[in-house]
């Protein structure tokens, strides 16, 4: 099958760069020029990623996933300009699944592509042949239906945040390294730092707060993390 990727940045020879590097590697291409059009085009044309610039003028990409984020959990690839912690992190906690930092290798961004495409087509063959829900508390997370609920209450989360969370209550009393929730998570060979697995560990527990759960992962200092109890605040 041939996957659809849709390229949102404002520089009309990155968007040919880029969109040369994927098309040899056998996949569709559409472009959008700013983030108002990206949106148009992401409806229209339903990709199954997008790669997407951060630092365009008016609507940026942290605004466009933002709002893409309020209805689909599509892959989305930053690109930035600035080699700044600060995009990268807010990127990630947005519901960014990676990033790659301008100049970049053409070589380079098509395999992270690459390796989102394949751990989310690992993720549907996980889903078929794992189908047993798995809960802690009143945490439960259906690996068949990719939902996830605390106390009836549905969660948005990423991919790579409901990989985590599945990889906890697989295993509810292990402590897990950055290093493990790093392979639970991505499922395949990359490199991200522990900033990155840090942030979508604040992020989960961000979002888990907000209905009305505090503990739902502990850290373990010195060693990683581990499941909590996964109850309501008292």
């Amino acid at each position: 099958m041939t996957h659809r990727i849709l390229i949102v940045d404002d520089d009309l020879h990155i968007r040919e760069v880029i969109r040369v590097a994927l098309k040899k590697a056998g996949m569709t291409v559409f472009e959008a020029r700013d983030g108002r059009e990206a949106l148009t085009r992401f409806a229209a044309d339903k990709p199954d990623l997008i790669v997407l610039d951060i630092g365009m003028p008016e609507f940026d990409g942290l605004d466009v996933c933002r709002e893409i984020r309020k209805t689909s959990d599509v892959p989305i690839l930053f690109l930035s300009a600035r080699d700044d912690e600060i995009d990268r992190v807010l990127g990630l906690e947005i519901g960014g699944d990676d990033y790659v930092t301008k100049p970049f290798s053409p070589r380079e961004l098509v395999a992270r592509v690459n390796v989102i495409l394949r751990r989310i087509a690992l993720r549907g063959q996980d889903a078929r042949t794992s189908t047993a829900a798995l809960s802690q508390g009143r945490l439960s997370v259906d690996p068949e239906q990719h939902v996830a609920e605390f106390a009836g209450a549905p969660l948005r989360l990423t991919a790579i945040e409901f990989g985590i969370l599945r990889a906890f209550l697989t295993r509810p009393t292990f402590v897990f390294s950055r290093e493990q929730i790093m392979g639970a998570a991505y499922q395949l060979n990359i490199q991200v730092s522990d900033r990155t697995i840090d942030s979508h560990i604040r992020n989960i527990r961000a979002k888990l707060s907000a209905v009305n759960c505090d503990n739902v992962i502990e850290t373990i200092h010195g060693v990683g993390f581990k499941l909590g109890r996964c109850e309501p605040q008292a």
